[in-house]
């Protein structure tokens, strides 16, 4: 089994040295910069539980040394997918199946949906349905990444906590390619579940992220200082509120109550989003996957989004101001 992790950051890089571990796969890696050369010399290397290893893996600046793939793994963050196409192009053959782990809507959210949306292409997160073109909808196998990884160092990957990438069909069905990639991660020691319906599980995830991660943008908030908060506390339920009605308009089950998931989120203590992460690094963050398409969404289903429209165009405003804008 081939599989090349495109995107060996954070998570691309937990996953690519679980993998690497066990031996059992042609495991490849695209990196770049400081990261790259490190895992060079070095190997990839990671800490978890309390443990420092290396791990020597193939590690490439081009894709086209690597040929190829069975899976291509993207872990790229979802407005770095389209810069990047000419570059995954050569690792894609007939049969190469693509897994996409960006937060978010995927970009393929409406490809086996059935329904009278039936194959939409989602301009906040594929203008021009380029990635539709490049990459194709029938490669896809879903993802809902779960871990939480840090880049402690060039080359050296930081294991904070969970285990669980949930991976999925557009379609629902358990195909074998998702069952055999499945089967290589829990022999890793990851949890893979495969789940028939991977689009709900991606909005329960996302529910949080798009409420969450521009409030802590625009306030400097963690997690639980935002939850604590009277004023955004509500602020961040109103726009959960307009987001459900939206994913149920689709056919999104959601399993919990809105007022359990903010507590989950609150639980999880004094942490800064991803979204405010990138801010303060000056990094382009992650808008258009996580609320500009929730927007486009609520438009193509006639939902109202007033409080979504609110916050996207402040957070929106501030990325620019501080060149963050992905």
């Amino acid at each position: 089994m081939k599989i090349t992790i495109f995107g060996a950051g954070a998570i691309g890089g937990y996953l690519a040295a679980k993998l690497a571990i066990t031996g059992r796969t042609d495991l490849s890696i695209v990196a770049r910069g400081a990261h790259l050369d490190a895992i060079k010399a070095d190997g990839l290397r990671l800490i978890e539980d309390g443990q420092e290893i290396s791990v020597p893996v193939r590690a490439a600046a081009k894709a086209d040394e690597l040929g190829v793939q069975d899976y291509v793994v993207l872990a790229l963050k979802a407005h770095s997918l389209s810069p990047a196409l000419d570059q995954i192009a050569p690792l894609l053959g007939d049969h190469t199946s693509v897994v996409t782990m960006q937060n978010g809507v995927p970009w393929w959210y409406f490809h086996g949906a059935g329904g009278p949306l039936e194959g939409t292409r989602l301009n906040a997160v594929d203008p021009g349905g380029a990635i539709w073109q490049r990459i194709g909808p029938d490669r896809v196998i879903g993802s809902v990444v779960y871990p939480a990884i840090e880049v402690d160092a060039p080359g050296l990957i930081r294991h904070v906590e969970g285990k669980r990438f949930s991976l999925g069909e557009p379609s629902g069905e358990r195909s074998e390619r998702v069952t055999l990639l499945a089967e290589e991660m829990v022999k890793a020691g990851l949890q893979a579940p495969v789940r028939e319906d991977i689009r709900s599980e991606i909005w329960v995830k996302l529910w949080g992220n798009l409420s969450f991660n521009p409030i802590s943008a625009l306030t400097g908030s963690t997690l639980a200082a935002i939850v604590a908060d009277d004023g955004t506390r509500a602020l961040a339920r109103t726009m959960m509120l307009e987001a459900q009605a939206i994913g149920e308009s689709l056919g999104v089950r959601f399993p919990i109550a809105v007022d359990r998931r903010i507590k989950g989120a609150g639980d999880v203590g004094e942490h800064k989003t991803s979204m405010l992460q990138d801010l303060e690094r000056g990094r382009p963050m992650e808008i258009d996957a996580l609320v500009s398409a929730v927007q486009e969404l609520g438009r193509l289903t006639d939902k109202p989004t007033p409080t979504i429209d609110a916050v996207l165009a402040l957070v929106r405003r501030l990325a620019v101001e501080r060149g963050c804008y992905g």
